[in-house]
């Protein structure tokens, strides 16, 4: 359970580390791309859906016995973008360099496979 629980809660504080300085960044990713200016719902709008996960993560080391159904969703979500990623680079829509923002998403989609399995049979404790 200790495990778990330090996963997700590493998880959603490195999660709000690497993603808070985002909002401050949006003239920097529009030098590569369509600046976010152009569709500033679509950039705000991940931003916050990313942060939202990021306090899910929080909620779940908080007591992963009683959110252990939950930790399924935050696998589909690591391993989500971690596929998105491997098909644009596969197909060369993205050069490597930007590929490797998976690999975060991809060690903490496996650990969050072991918390699972380490979590099975843990009873959720009453609260």
């Amino acid at each position: 359970m200790k495990f778990a629980r330090n996963v997700y809660i590493l998880a959603g504080l490195w999660g709000f580390i690497v993603l808070v300085p985002i909002f401050w960044l949006v003239d920097i990713s529009g030098h590569h791309y369509a600046p976010p200016a152009a569709y500033p719902q679509f950039f705000y709008g991940f931003l916050f859906v990313a942060m939202a996960w990021q306090l899910a993560f929080l909620i779940i080391g908080s007591n992963p016995a009683r959110f252990r159904p939950l930790m399924i969703a935050t696998i589909v979500e690591k391993f989500g973008f971690v596929g998105v990623v491997a098909v644009l680079y596969a197909q060369a829509r993205i050069p490597a360099i930007e590929a490797q923002a998976g690999i975060p998403d991809f060690i903490l989609g496996m650990l969050f496979i072991v918390a699972f399995a380490k979590t099975r049979g843990a009873g959720a404790p009453l609260t």
